[in-house]
């Protein structure tokens, strides 16, 4: 019966398993042998060694300009998106009149298209005639080049996926919470400590290891953004460089400039540098907890 009972087990796997290795394990394998090569796609590989990561590192100044952009738009994605998500959590996570509604709304953002609410908010930062300058001139402010200045367009395509952002750690930390005892929270409020001091002293500290999650997600999210960002600004990273990212970058040079083997040792470099992220992060949450 054992036996029997694993042998099931294993076929149940084996379909995750195969699917595991044909769209996941195997893509990354033949993108680092890519990574190797020089390929435009057309003509017969031809093996160069490290010379595409010497030349990532060395030859190319838009590769420093696309690492400084990544992380100064992580960094105005970051923070809001954990800050906003857990106040909008706290908030939903109360038992009052017309919850259901509120919840349902505030997590509407996660279902939408990436590039259809991007398009939306392209007319909204519009400079002559959008949304958002149409209501800051009932207050006298002239007109904001929102998606013409470069240090701006950085800005309208972080609070873009801000908006886009903050759903998916409501929710997660919202089922966070509604795991937390509520005998302590009564036990506390006994003890005199108010509202703010039981989510500072209960809340976060029993919700940390989901809180990480939603931190090592959001930094993985942002620094491979490149959907919102093409259908905000376009595909060259503009104006000028102001949202030439990471992602834009890998992209131009896959599909725009035909090169593979330079896009695929772009890839890697950015997937050592998350790893090496997401280490840090899960190292660090596991340290607090144990200290905890």
């Amino acid at each position: 019966m054992a036996r029997r009972r694993a042998r099931a087990g294993r076929w149940f796997v084996a379909a995750n398993v195969v699917g595991v290795g044909v769209f996941l394990v195997g893509p990354l394998a033949v993108s680092l042998y890519l990574s190797l090569f020089s390929w435009d796609l057309f003509s017969a590989p031809r093996f160069v060694g490290l010379a595409n990561y010497r030349r990532l590192f060395t030859a190319d100044p838009l590769f420093m300009i696309a690492v400084r952009n990544t992380v100064v738009f992580t960094l105005l994605t970051l923070l809001p998106t954990v800050g906003i998500g857990l106040v909008v959590a706290a908030l939903l996570n109360r038992a009052t009149v017309g919850i259901g509604f509120f919840r349902t709304a505030a997590f509407l953002p996660l279902v939408a298209s990436t590039v259809a609410m991007a398009v939306v908010w392209r007319f909204i930062f519009t400079t002559d005639d959008g949304l958002l300058n149409l209501l800051l001139g009932r207050f006298g402010i002239d007109p904001v080049p929102w998606l013409i200045d470069p240090d701006l367009a950085l800005v309208s395509l972080s609070i873009v996926t801000v908006w886009k952002s903050v759903p998916f750690a409501t929710v997660i930390l919202l089922a966070a919470m509604q795991g937390v005892p509520e005998q302590l929270y009564e036990a506390a409020r006994i003890d005199g400590a108010g509202a703010v001091r039981r989510f500072w002293s209960i809340t976060i500290p029993l919700i940390r290891g989901p809180l990480s999650f939603v931190f090592v997600i959001t930094i993985i999210n942002s620094v491979q953004a490149f959907d919102q960002a093409y259908a905000l600004t376009g595909g060259n990273g503009g104006p000028e460089t102001g949202t030439y990212l990471l992602g834009i970058m890998l992209f131009q040079h896959a599909f725009a400039f035909y090169e593979v083997g330079y896009a695929s040792a772009l890839a890697w470099v950015m997937f050592a540098g998350l790893f090496v992220l997401t280490v840090v992060q899960l190292r660090y949450s596991r340290r607090g907890e144990v200290s905890g």
